[in-house]
């Protein structure tokens, strides 16, 4: 069988025809063994098809998942599991990699990068000028050889057929060499001759500053991230350990290492932070649960899940921090229940609450229930408020004394 290339014209052109060959080989990658490089899906997974794994060397798949309102990806190696049933290599949460891959290709594409990336392709051009005039230099050798070899071949007498024919066969071959030559040398020519002329120049410094607002517009869909992606990653290999390793390797050959701490649990991504409950701690000393909720929601606090504070919030706090009550912090600094004040001193509910209201007893509400608390009082104090309970509350108060840390009836 015989191809002779545009002998007859065609319904599409020769380079329409490559393109699309070569357009079905990529999209056929993603069906295969190494399942890379397969057409952009609408997923949010950034690296779909380019992610490797560092311990077996398969190609990750993609797992979805709901978490809230959006979609979380999964890198998943689990080639050797569907093949002989092996155990799952490793799953890595992806939201954390892909944005700070996101960061990374916004960070690389910047004017200074490209400006840098060009300098170090005129450096290369130079030394491509070099290996240009070296390959030149064999063109001529070979031609030079060919116009020998056709010298002899004329000088030589007709009459010696065989000595002619070896002549010529010679000049031939070095005609060939002349040829392949002169074509390889055109060849890597034009490869290196790939330079970007000005106006290619400020196009490509143009496209580095609508990069970043394109990537980060919230209205970009995508599967144009994962193409802009395709275009500046060949793949990441991913390793997890104490934090995630991510190897990124460019289009040109370049890497680039990460380390992305690992992604939080879901109890951990709602925990309370924790300067929020040292500043709980600190106001359980002088107020009551209801009231430290109004101060953490006029400070702008907010729980682990982003809500505001509310006094069942607020107490599963407590309870999960085995932070003490403001009660429990008040008997501690040697405070009494009613029971017990009126067991010690053998009155009525109703003195003590007479009391209280005339300001004899140091006394202080302990929650939001209305309970209170007191101070226990020396028998002489006792012995002069049963003796004296018809005094007015300013002066037993300048008799007994109140606390000045503590709430006052």
């Amino acid at each position: 069988m015989t191809f002779i290339r545009d002998i007859h014209s065609g319904y599409i052109s020769w380079q329409d025809y490559e393109r699309i060959q070569h357009q079905i080989r990529q999209s056929a990658l993603a069906y295969g063994a190494d399942r890379r490089h397969g057409p952009p899906r609408e997923g949010p997974a950034l690296l779909q098809g380019r992610v490797v794994c560092g311990i077996c060397g398969n190609r990750m798949s993609v797992h979805y998942h709901q978490r809230g309102q959006e979609l979380t990806p999964d890198y998943c190696c689990n080639r050797l599991r569907m093949e002989d049933g092996s155990p799952t290599c490793q799953i890595i949460s992806g939201a954390s990699i892909d944005a700070a891959v996101g960061k990374l290709l916004v960070e690389a594409m910047t004017p200074m990068a490209v400006e840098m990336a060009l300098a170090v392709r005129q450096e290369i051009q130079l030394r491509l000028d070099e290996a240009d005039r070296l390959r030149y230099q064999q063109v001529e050798r070979a031609r030079y050889e060919a116009d020998c070899a056709r010298r002899r071949y004329m000088h030589v007498d007709p009459a010696n057929r065989l000595v002619a024919d070896s002549l010529e066969a010679e000049w031939n071959e070095k005609l060939r060499a002349s040829t392949d030559a002169q074509d390889n040398y055109e060849h890597q020519r034009n490869a290196d001759r790939d330079v970007l002329d000005e106006a290619q120049q400020k196009k490509l410094f143009g496209l580095t500053q609508d990069f970043p607002a394109i990537w980060n517009d919230a209205k970009t869909p995508h599967r144009e991230r994962k193409r802009m992606v395709g275009l500046l990653i060949d793949d990441v290999t991913l390793i997890r350990g104490k934090q995630v390793t991510a190897h990124v390797r460019y289009r040109g050959g370049a890497t680039r290492t990460l380390n992305v701490p690992l992604p939080l649990n879901a109890w951990q991504g709602r925990k309370t932070p924790q300067h929020v409950v040292d500043l709980i701690a600190e106001l359980l000393e002088n107020h009551t649960d209801a009231q430290v909720v109004d101060l953490l929601n006029e400070r702008g606090c907010v729980t682990g899940a982003d809500d505001k504070f509310s006094i069942e919030s607020l107490r599963w706090i407590r309870y999960s921090g085995g932070l003490k009550s403001y009660k429990k912090r008040l008997m501690e600094k040697g405070m009494i229940t009613p029971k017990e004040t009126v067991t010690r001193f053998g009155i009525s509910y109703s003195t003590l609450d007479l009391w209280r209201n005339k300001g004899f007893l140091r006394s202080c509400k302990c929650n939001d229930k209305g309970d209170w608390l007191y101070y226990l009082p020396s028998d002489e104090d006792v012995n002069k408020m049963k003796t004296q309970d018809r005094i007015s509350s300013p002066e037993i108060s300048m008799v007994i004394g109140l606390p000045e840390n503590l709430q006052e009836v």
